[in-house]
Parts: structure tokens; C-alpha cells; sequence
């Protein structure tokens, strides 16, 4: 960059911090971002008052995630045609009425079940393609930054969420839990009604937009591209391996002589690394060829499970858990800017939307087939040899995406 792209990429991040603000929250706190980290706190108490097994509570993930992530390309398309702002908003008041719905369960665990399903489908407008839409639309030489400040809302998530769950469900009983987590997507609807969230027919000082970034392919041109389909590959094979571990992280450290505390503490690493890789690689993205930077992270897991394989040291599964938190922390920073890098932003939600389904599948197909897998096996062996598998894939695969195409937007990443 010359001095002058130097000086518009800060303007960009001073005026557009609001944005981001409002972005993170909306995605950490949105419909997909604190349904894994909020479950574990209500798997015993709901399973003494009403009899349900733990793998009947979890199974609420796969409505609460999977489901959600299945609307993602129709929400694109609502996007894409009418702008984000009152789809977002309207999303993260479905997500509300979704956990107070759960909270007024009775002991039915269709209800239970189907409350999960609202903060999917009432919540879907809330999720991350709507905060990445408005983001990538608003930066453009700090893009790469720009989406790794608003998808580490899920890192923040992951923080926050279980030890604010835990303590309300213990001090105040689990109805009350469910109340707070539905305070939640409340102060992020504050926050993004408050602080401006443009779209496309805004017209504020944010929403002005370069024609650059509203060219692009259309929907059948990127699905008949081989760009998407590796793209889409990738997704679904980290993910499957990522969403396999971590769920699954604490219960394999514990069959490995780990106490309970040493391995919560370990897998507290991978929200906090999660967050530092977020951010490490949007400046990444923003200064080389994405690709590259992505086949180097995404593949970094390969090391966690051969450690988790062994009989690692506390240091050593620390380092395990990072890994896996980086990897996790760079994937949805990379499906962003690369949805917008190679396939412009003219049709974003719908293209983002439809390549979010990789992330829906393989969250709801990781915990389920890595605990079975584990189950048939008599240990966790297996499941980790599958995810080194599924990471070296999954990482290797995305060096074919090739160049940038030329003329889509306007970051100045450098071209190979």
C-alpha cells in the first residue's frame, strides 16, 4: 500500500468501529454463535428434573445449529434483495423468544426440542451472513480485519457464555439460566439499533459504496465454478472435524487420567486462541495471497491430534486445544473473505448463505459421529485419527483456489 491507501484503509476502521461493535455482538450472541456454549450448563439439571439422558439434551444442537445453518441461503436471498438491517434485528428477537420458549419447557422434549428449532428459524436472520454482508460491503482495504473483528464475536461467546450460564443456572435454577441467555441477543439489538447498521439502501456516511463492491457472479455462476465446490469441501471437513473435537475434548482428556478442572482449563484454550487467530489472520489476509495463509492454519490441527492420540502432558494438550482454536478461529474468517474475494459482493448473502450450509452440516454431524465413533471403539483414538484426516484435507485442499479473479473488489491483498 502508498500513503494514501495506508490513510483510507484507517479511516475505513475509525468510522466504521460502530459497525464493527455492533457486528460482533450480533454474531456472538446471534442464533448460531452461543447454542454449543450454553448447553452444557442445563445437561444435568434438566436430566434431574426430567429424566432426559445427556445425549437428549445435546441432541437440541442439531436444531439449534444445524437447522439454522440450512436457512442461511434463504436469508442470503432476503439480504441480497432487501438489505440486512431489519432482517438482523428482527433475527436476534427470534432468538430471544426461542430460549424463553425452552425455559417454559414442562417435560415435553418435542417442546424442548422445538424451542431450540425457534432460535434456528425466528433467530436465522441473526446470524453470521446478515453482520458479514454489511462489513464486507463497508471495508474494503481493511476487509480481512474488518470480518476477523466481527467473527470473533463467537470467541467472545465462547468466553463468556458457559461461566455466565453456569453461575446463573446454579445460584438461580435453570428457567432463570434460560432467561439470561434471552438477555443476550437483547443487548445485541441494542447495540446494532443504536450504533448504525447500514444496508444497501441506507444512504449514511457508512453505507456509501463503491461500485466495485456491488459487481460480482451471480448464484449459478459460482455454483458452476470449481472455486465453490472446493471452497465448500473444505468448510465441511474442518468443521466436522473441529465441532468433533471440541464437544468431545473434555470427556477424552478425563479418559486420559485428566481431572475435570485440569481439562475444562484446557479446553478454555481454544476460545482464547480462536480469538487471537481470528485476528491474526484478517491482518494476513490483508498483506498476502489468503489461500496460503489459510493452508498453513487449517492444517495446524494435524499436530493437536497426534498429540491427542498419545498420552499428552497438560502443556501438550494445552497446545492441542490452541491448535484446534485457531484453525476454528481462521475458518469462518476465511469462508467470509473469500466468498467476497473470489465471488464479489453483487449476490454475497446468497452465495455466503449457501456455502454456510458446510458449517451447519458438519457442526451437527461432528459431536454425533466423534462421540459414536468413540463409542464403538472403546476410545477416542479413532476419532482423532479421522480428524487428522479430515484437517489435512480440508487444509491442503483450499491451495487449488487459485488467484484472485480480477475486478470483484477492492481489497489490495497481494496476487500470486
Amino acid at each position: 500500500m502508498n500513503e494514501s491507501q495506508v490513510g483510507q484503509a484507517d479511516g475505513e476502521l475509525s468510522l466504521g468501529w460502530r459497525l464493527l461493535l455492533a457486528s460482533a455482538f450480533g454474531v456472538g450472541f446471534g442464533s448460531i454463535g452461543f447454542v454449543t456454549y450454553s448447553i452444557g450448563a442445563f445437561i444435568d439439571p434438566l436430566g434431574r428434573e426430567f429424566g432426559w439422558t445427556r445425549t437428549q439434551v445435546q441432541g437440541a444442537i442439531a436444531f439449534g445449529v444445524g437447522l439454522g445453518g440450512f436457512f442461511a441461503p434463504i436469508v442470503g436471498y432476503m439480504i441480497d434483495r432487501y438489505g440486512g438491517r431489519t432482517i438482523a434485528l428482527w433475527g436476534l428477537v427470534g432468538v430471544a423468544v426461542g430460549y424463553l420458549m425452552a425455559g417454559a419447557s414442562q417435560g415435553s422434549l418435542s417442546f424442548f426440542y422445538l424451542a431450540y428449532a425457534a432460535v434456528a428459524l425466528l433467530g436465522a436472520g441473526s446470524g453470521p451472513v446478515s453482520w458479514t454482508r454489511a462489513v464486507a460491503n463497508h471495508f474494503h482495504e481493511r476487509r480481512g480485519l474488518a470480518l476477523a473483528l466481527t467473527l470473533s464475536g463467537t470467541g467472545m461467546a465462547a468466553i463468556f457464555v458457559p461461566p455466565y450460564t453456569v453461575y446463573v443456572v446454579e445460584n438461580y435454577g435453570w428457567r432463570v439460566g434460560y432467561i439470561a441467555l434471552a438477555l443476550l441477543p437483547m443487548i445485541a439489538l441494542a447495540l446494532a439499533a443504536l450504533f448504525f447498521f447500514p444496508d444497501r439502501s441506507s444512504r449514511g456516511r457508512m453505507a456509501a459504496v463503491d461500485e466495485r463492491t456491488l459487481t460480482g457472479f451471480t448464484l449459478r455462476e459460482a455454483v458452476r465454478s470449481f472455486r465453490f465446490w472446493l471452497l465448500l469441501a473444505s468448510i465441511l471437513t474442518m468443521y466436522i472435524g473441529i465441532t468433533g473435537i471440541v464437544p468431545n475434548l473434555i470427556p477424552a482428556l478425563t479418559d486420559k487420567g485428566f481431572t475435570p478442572a485440569a481439562a475444562a482449563s484446557i479446553q478454555s484454550g481454544y476460545g482464547i486462541s480462536l480469538i487471537i487467530a481470528r485476528l491474526g489472520i484478517g491482518w494476513l489476509l490483508d498483506r498476502f495471497w489468503g489461500p496460503g495463509v489459510a493452508a498453513v492454519t487449517l492444517t495446524s490441527p494435524v499436530i493437536a491430534c497426534l498429540i491427542l492420540m498419545g498420552e499428552p502432558s497438560y502443556a501438550a494438550a494445552m497446545l492441542a486445544s490452541v491448535l484446534v482454536g485457531a484453525a476454528a478461529g481462521a475458518e469462518l474468517d476465511l469462508l467470509a473473505y473469500f466468498a467476497a474475494r473470489y465471488f464479489g459482493l453483487r449476490n454475497y448473502g446468497r452465495i455466503y448463505g449457501l456455502l454456510y450450509t458446510g458449517v451447519a452440516l458438519g457442526a451437527g454431524l461432528g459431536p454425533i459421529s466423534f462421540a459414536y465413533l468413540s463409542q464403538i471403539s472403546g476410545s477416542y483414538t479413532a476419532s482423532f485419527q479421522v480428524a487428522l484426516g479430515l484437517f489435512a484435507f480440508g487444509g491442503v485442499s483450499i491451495l487449488f483456489m487459485g488467484r484472485y479473479p480480477q475486478g470483484h473488489v477492492g481489497s489490495n491483498a497481494r496476487r500470486t
